[in-house]
């Protein structure tokens, strides 16, 4: 008589996935997203209420645009207005954060895949890891 198949597709004599390992892990790139939008929104909203209340009372000036300084489109320069206290950097920090975040989670997610030796999704993980890391830093296309 013949053993009785696997319910769940996998060959005999391998052990099943463990479902609270992967539960664990969705759990903890869960929190990663929900601390990372958080704190960035944080870090947001006191450069906002700084910012208003150092800069509130003036006029606007529909007619002219004014984009941010250069030294606020570069990382090093957002961490110097930090440093200083500067509102406009403390807001640029705060979405430095928010777009870190996924970013954070793919990177994550490709130590697991390392970790589970599950080399398909290392090569794709990392892939769309290289692909965002380019982007971000405007090396890419």
């Amino acid at each position: 008589m013949a053993p009785p198949a696997a319910s769940d597709g996998a060959s005999p004599g391998t052990p099943p996935p463990e479902p609270w390992v992967e539960r664990e892990v969705e759990v903890i790139l869960g929190r990663l997203l929900q601390w990372g939008v958080g704190i960035a929104a944080s870090v947001v909203l006191v450069g906002g209420v700084l910012y208003l209340l150092r800069f509130g009372g003036g006029e606007p000036h529909y007619g002219t645009f004014r984009g941010e300084p250069d030294d606020l489109r570069h990382v090093a320069g957002i961490v110097r207005s930090v440093g200083g206290g500067g509102s406009r950097g403390i807001i640029q920090f705060g979405l430095l954060l928010l777009i870190a975040t996924p970013v954070a989670r793919v990177a994550l997610s490709l130590l697991v895949f390392a970790r589970d030796k599950d080399r398909l999704y290392v090569r794709l993980t990392a892939f769309v890891l290289i692909i965002l890391l380019l982007s971000l830093t405007g090396i890419g296309p």
